[in-house]
């Protein structure tokens, strides 16, 4: 371990205020400081932000929804307004991690997690996104749950959060508090793909705090869940994931939202899987069709090359559980 500072923020402008100088944000610590343990990350000074006010779950103008980057994993998954509309939530939330690091984790610092690769927390590998420049061992090491999607000759990481599937799918938004005031960015625009710079995961600017995540209101009824295809069943990352979410009014797929986990450098979005479902009648036939484009454009490796047709059957599988509900 190398020598840092502490300092907790007693509110949001000291917190600013100490990332504005390099300061790197912690709360629950279930990510940062197993990486600081192994040496991966080397920050000069964290800034403890457990203590504010960024707790709170509310339903937003028109049925949308909002849930504070404090809030815990648990909290989020168990609260009833994210059961009540989102089950997609709850679902992901529920399957990520063990209980005991539910109960610590924060939304914000699980969408802002770093990959599980192997080769990132071996220290002695090659990383382009621990060492820029260093390469990438995956490419022609182990691979088999490294990404088909979304990669380059940079990195091939696979981007570990379930809840941040289920955002991508709704097509959730990211608030914003830095040094120049507030913005806001469209969840797909916050996780960055690798491509020449690896080392850059979130389009972050220094000392950017994240403070909520946002849920659009969606048409209703909204229908909802979550699929997670792993290894074993508890305390595992995805080798694939589906978040689904359908609008069906009048026997017509009317709104269809779906992304993919486990499977690609960022949680990705499957616009055709929604493209083929959208003004179609649900019906077997139509989740195979729709399924059949989840792996488009994908660039497997030598070892995990099981993943295209495993991505396609999870799409398939969690598109009829979710088409079919009552």
């Amino acid at each position: 371990m190398h020598p840092f500072t502490y300092t907790k923020a007693s509110d949001t402008r000291e917190a600013l205020n100490a990332g504005r100088r390099g300061g790197r944000y912690i709360a629950g610590g279930t990510t940062l400081v197993d990486l600081m343990r192994e040496t991966v990350e080397r920050p000069g000074a964290l800034v403890d932000i457990s203590g504010l006010p960024l707790r709170e779950v509310r339903a937003t103008q028109g049925g949308g929804l909002r849930i504070g980057a404090l809030v815990r994993m648990a909290e989020a998954a168990s609260h009833p307004k994210v059961r009540a509309l989102y089950p997609v939530i709850s679902q992901s939330l529920e399957l990520s991690a063990s209980a005991q690091l539910r109960n610590m984790a924060t939304i914000g610092g699980n969408i802002m997690q770093r990959t599980r690769c192997t080769y990132f927390r071996d220290v002695s590998a090659d990383c382009n996104k621990r060492e820029p420049g260093s390469g990438c061992a995956a490419l022609k090491g182990h691979n088999r749950t490294h990404a088909i999607l979304g990669t380059s000759d940079a990195c091939v990481a696979t981007h570990p959060s379930d809840v941040a599937v289920a955002f991508t799918a709704l097509e959730a938004t990211v608030h914003l508090l830095g040094p120049d005031g507030e913005r806001r960015l469209p969840f797909a625009d916050f996780l960055l793909q690798p491509g020449t710079t690896p080392n850059r995961e979130q389009a972050l600017r220094q000392g950017e705090l994240i403070t909520s995540v946002e849920i659009p209101a969606l048409p209703r009824p909204l229908k909802s869940g979550y699929l997670k295809v792993r290894d074993r069943q508890s305390y595992e990352f995805a080798l694939t994931s589906a978040a689904v979410a359908l609008h069906v009014r009048g026997g017509v797929i009317r709104e269809a939202k779906v992304a993919a986990g486990g499977v690609a450098t960022v949680p990705w979005k499957l616009a055709a899987v929604e493209r083929a479902l959208i003004g179609e009648r649900p019906s077997d036939r139509l989740w195979g069709e729709a399924a059949s484009h989840a792996a488009d454009g994908a660039r497997p490796l030598q070892h995990n090359r099981f993943k295209v047709e495993l991505l396609k059957r999870t799409v398939e599988r969690q598109l009829r559980t979710v088409g079919e509900m009552e």
